[in-house]
């Protein structure tokens, strides 16, 4: 895909959404720690569904580590892998209290040391809560990027390497959000619909999809 075909999705993607942001509702940098930590292999849906009961209760590392993993476990039950989940919010908790004055670390490595936090969660928190130029790639930005030749790539560690060249300056803050929506909601896995799509005659996937009978 030539840059200028790249420029001009993104500039559509601008104009349909002029300041998109994460799904997953949050407040405070530590609550988007959180949710993004509780969010791996679930839908926002479900982390909010939970998230508004456990946050109006315990929204801080020091209230969360409080309820130790039998006092968080009630209100993340819904959410897939939450023994797992709770046992690395409340060891996140232990070390953002013990290492950082319970305070979200703004640094990549110190993001990437605490439990269950990996370069995704890391890139998310660093873009969503300080404004960090990075693009976390999950499913949805790896197949948008694929599909649409926009940055394609073997592998995640490719995807975000080119998205990090390729998209223009302009766009960068935002890419991750754009795309993930994006891919959420239209250039879907099994039936991309691309009969609705406002990036359709930019993008290079083939065949297109029809639109429903």
């Amino acid at each position: 895909m030539n840059a200028e075909k790249r420029t001009g999705i993104f500039k559509r993607l601008q104009s349909l959404n002029p300041e998109p942001t994460t799904e997953l509702e949050y407040n405070t940098p530590f609550e988007l720690l959180a949710a993004v930590l509780l969010s791996a292999q679930a839908t926002d849906v479900s982390v909010n569904a939970a998230t508004r009961k456990l946050f109006p209760k315990a929204n801080t590392p020091q209230a969360i580590f409080d309820l130790g993993t039998a006092g968080l476990e009630p209100f993340i039950r819904t959410i897939g892998l939450y023994k797992t989940k709770a046992k690395h919010l409340i060891q996140t908790c232990e070390i953002l209290l013990r290492d950082h004055c319970g305070e979200v670390p703004e640094s990549r490595e110190a993001l990437e040391a605490l439990p269950g936090v990996g370069r995704k969660t890391a890139n998310v928190v660093l873009n969503t809560a300080f404004g960090w130029e990075t693009i976390a790639v999950d499913t949805h930005i790896f197949r948008v990027s694929n599909r649409t030749r926009i940055a394609p790539g073997k592998n995640v560690q490719e995807v975000e390497a080119r998205l990090e060249r390729l998209v223009p300056a302009e766009f960068r803050r935002n890419a991750h959000h754009w795309l993930i929506l994006h891919g959420r909601y239209i250039c879907k896995a099994r039936r991309p619909e691309c009969w609705r799509c406002p990036i359709n005659d930019l993008c290079e996937f083939r065949p297109k999809t029809l639109p429903p009978d």
